[in-house]
């Protein structure tokens, strides 16, 4: 083993976080004095060596002024060091919330960062090339939206997230490294253009109304997140004051789709997905009650945003 090779591995033994190779943590994250790094910046390097030639010079002229200007700039270089440490000490990590990103577009993830004992400012979250700056006010919440590139379908890990601040005169810079426990969904991606469900009628005549948009009334039911506002019944909510919805029955038998996987003959497997995606999303869309056959599960019949993430969540991690 090479002698770089050799410290390498040391220094990784000994400083995991160092190098990016912290094991991955649940949350809540606080940051603390044994994972925080401080290191001279370009700038920094710069301005000690300045301070070298001022010190050399005014001990080679005597010169009491020049040497008192040495010791207040290096007094103010040492509490940089010190400043930057202290952006970063304390910092929390609280949550983390991701939104629904189907495969190749970008995923927005939230951060929910806490500052309980004081401010820290000019702090910088790297996420591979991108870079985000914000600061945390002392006893308050921030949450930092980043987004962040998915690739494929199924579950993601969120990567490594560098925390940095050259606060407040630049010269040194002060980091520490993040791995959250923490992996989102992915979504398939939809297939672009294909041929409707069969046995829909999508071809040829308008797509039959779910059985809450028929034409005999059914009765109310609570208002749920994602249900549409034209179907709020106003005057019997402001009398229980809470929001009801209409209920209606079915209109038809043609109302139901079946979505089957048995039905993809002669597609590869990803295809197969893509096409699901696309007629679970055009079922949705269109307020259609579907049922989702896959091989080893059926989902529904139903309709709403919960049937929906369920059907897209089974797809994304079918084998």
């Amino acid at each position: 083993m090479s002698l770089l090779a050799s410290l390498r591995a040391r220094v990784t033994r000994r400083h995991p976080s160092l190098l990016r190779q912290r094991p991955r943590e649940a949350l809540p994250i606080e940051l603390d004095q044994r994972r925080i790094y401080v290191l001279p910046t370009a700038f920094g390097i710069g301005f000690g060596a300045m301070l070298i030639v001022m010190l050399l010079g005014a001990l080679n002229y005597n010169n009491n002024a020049a040497l008192l200007l040495t010791c207040l700039l290096g007094a103010a270089c040492a509490q940089s060091m010190y400043g930057a440490f202290r952006a970063l000490h304390g910092l929390r990590l609280e949550a983390i919330r991701a939104d629904h990103a189907e495969a190749g577009q970008a995923l927005r993830v939230e951060l929910r960062f806490t500052a309980p004992r004081r401010a820290h400012a000019g702090l910088c979250l790297h996420v591979g090339a991108a870079a985000h700056d914000f600061s945390v006010a002392a006893g308050a919440a921030l949450n930092l939206p980043i987004s962040l590139h998915s690739e494929r379908r199924g579950w993601m890990e969120l990567p490594a997230l560098k925390l940095s601040s050259t606060w407040p005169f630049g010269l040194f810079r002060a980091w520490s490294w993040l791995r959250p426990d923490t992996r989102v969904l992915v979504y398939p991606a939809r297939e672009a253009v294909g041929p409707p469900p069969a046995g829909t009628g999508a071809e040829s005549t308008p797509a039959p109304r779910s059985h809450e948009l028929g034409e005999d009334y059914a009765g109310l039911r609570a208002y749920q997140p994602g249900d549409s506002p034209r179907r709020i019944a106003w005057k019997a909510s402001a009398r229980n004051a809470t929001l009801l919805l209409r209920l209606h029955e079915p209109p038809d038998a043609q109302a139901l789709w079946h979505l089957q996987w048995s039905v993809l003959r002669g597609l590869d497997h990803e295809t197969r997905i893509m096409r699901l995606a696309r007629w679970v999303d055009e079922a949705h869309r269109g307020g259609q009650r579907w049922q989702l056959d896959l091989p080893a599960q059926s989902l529904g019949p139903d309709a709403g945003s919960a049937h929906y993430h369920a059907c897209m969540s089974a797809l994304a991690l079918l084998p």
